[in-house]
């Protein structure tokens, strides 16, 4: 019993800290092309530009990545291969997710950077939330 409550504390506290590297693999890349690079990141949505800051980067990272979390405990609970049925959904959703950026209307150097963090936020989760023992 006590070996099952190790392995569960375990794997909460290596999910958890994937949560927190996908958002921060986000804001990194936010601020090393945005700012520093002198880089406005924005998208253009019909006649409006919305401006990307770091809360808005931090708080969709984390919001997908509990979401994510979410639905691999549902797998781990309702199917028989759970990380690779996870696998093929988060691999489906983060291709859907790079059609925001692609469709944004953003300039180009916006596009890329958007495309980047949405990349690193879901390699981040697709690798990470599963854990190392989990290669079914």
């Amino acid at each position: 019993m006590t070996n099952d409550i190790q392995h569960t504390t375990v794997r909460r506290t290596g999910r958890a800290i994937t949560v927190v590297a996908a958002a921060a693999g986000a804001l990194l890349l936010w601020t090393v092309d945005g700012p520093w690079a002198g880089l406005d990141l924005a998208v253009r949505q019909g006649d409006t530009t919305q401006h990307i800051g770091p809360a808005a980067v931090a708080l969709t990272a984390l919001v997908a990545a509990l979401a994510a979390w979410g639905l691999l405990a549902l797998l781990e609970r309702t199917v028989r291969r759970p990380v690779r049925t996870y696998r093929i959904i988060a691999s489906i959703v983060l291709l859907l997710s790079l059609a925001g950026p692609l469709g944004s209307g953003a300039g180009t150097s916006s596009r890329l950077v958007l495309l980047a963090m949405h990349v690193t936020v879901g390699a981040a989760l697709i690798i990470g939330l599963p854990g190392r023992r989990n290669y079914r």
